[in-house]
């Protein structure tokens, strides 16, 4: 008793017609995604399967779905797309090779411009936000806010220091930081994350008087000496010639190693230069 639309093919000799669902239901997409695109509205598709150059996808047709325009950025896991279904932008077709083209980034790409637009009237010096890790490089971590990208640079991390963001963070993940500085002409955000706590450094002079005697860890080695956290965020050098009273250029290495837990000495505290000068030797 289930009603449906048919497309005739052609009429048997013997007659009767031969008659085809399946064409009827494609020619109903074929012109649902000429008005579509002529529209600029969305169609719904689930995606099938890889295919060379991107993605297979079910609009009521075969769809081909190009590797850049699936996401804003590359996507890790592909495979973890097939079986889901998203709202596609036409960007071409071909009625008569059966061939259509699609975008979701396209769709993407408006959504984030009209966050940057409300963004660029809230957005303030200052303010803190949670933004997701976007890329990671030498030089610091890139946010994304919710509308734009920000960077938080590699010394605006921690107060103290960091060998690489990759020690400390991981692409993905969410985290809250302070708004530095924002240029709303090229729509530049300076980010940190250090400055949403206090500045160790602020008073250390009180909290370590000279002479003051503690344990730290040694956190890096050089020619001429080797650094000394003492607290978080708060590292002091002992110079080669203080760490031994017998020999004054011994190799700092052949004496401390890194993580090594040591005893050291407050000799001297210049906040202004964020420095501290300590001596193993005088705890000996």
């Amino acid at each position: 008793g289930d009603q449906f639309e048919v497309f005739i093919e052609r009429r048997k000799d013997e007659g009767g017609l031969q008659l085809s669902r399946d064409k009827a239901i494609a020619i109903k997409v074929w012109d649902e995604i000429a008005k579509i695109q002529e529209e600029d509205r969305t169609i719904e598709g689930r995606i099938e399967s890889r295919v060379k150059g991107g993605m297979s996808v079910d609009v009521g047709v075969p769809a081909f779905l190009p590797y850049s325009q699936i996401d804003l950025r590359p996507v890790k896991d592909l495979d973890g797309l097939i079986g889901q279904s998203f709202d596609f932008k036409v960007l071409k077709f071909n009625r008569k090779r059966n061939n259509v083209v699609i975008s979701r980034r396209a769709i993407l790409e408006e959504k984030r411009s009209k966050l940057r637009e409300k963004m660029r009237t809230s957005l303030e010096e200052g303010q803190t936000i949670v933004g997701a890790i976007t890329n990671i490089t030498d030089y610091g971590l890139f946010i994304d806010l919710g509308g734009m990208d920000g960077l938080c640079h590699i010394t605006d991390l921690s107060w103290g220091r960091v060998s690489h963001p990759s020690k400390l963070y991981s692409v993905g993940e969410e985290i809250e930081v302070k708004v530095l500085k924002y240029d709303k002409d090229s729509d530049r955000v300076s980010l940190g994350v250090k400055q949403l706590g206090d500045d160790p450094w602020v008073g250390i002079g009180r909290r370590y008087p000279q002479g003051t005697r503690m344990f730290g860890k040694i956190t890096n080695i050089t020619d001429y000496g080797a650094f000394v956290e003492i607290e978080p965020g708060i590292e002091g050098l002992v110079h080669v010639s203080e760490m031994d009273w017998t020999n004054k250029n011994v190799n700092p290495g052949k004496i401390v190693a890194l993580g090594d837990e040591v005893e050291v000495m407050v000799l001297e505290i210049d906040e202004e230069r964020r420095r501290i000068s300590l001596g193993m030797k005088q705890c000996r």
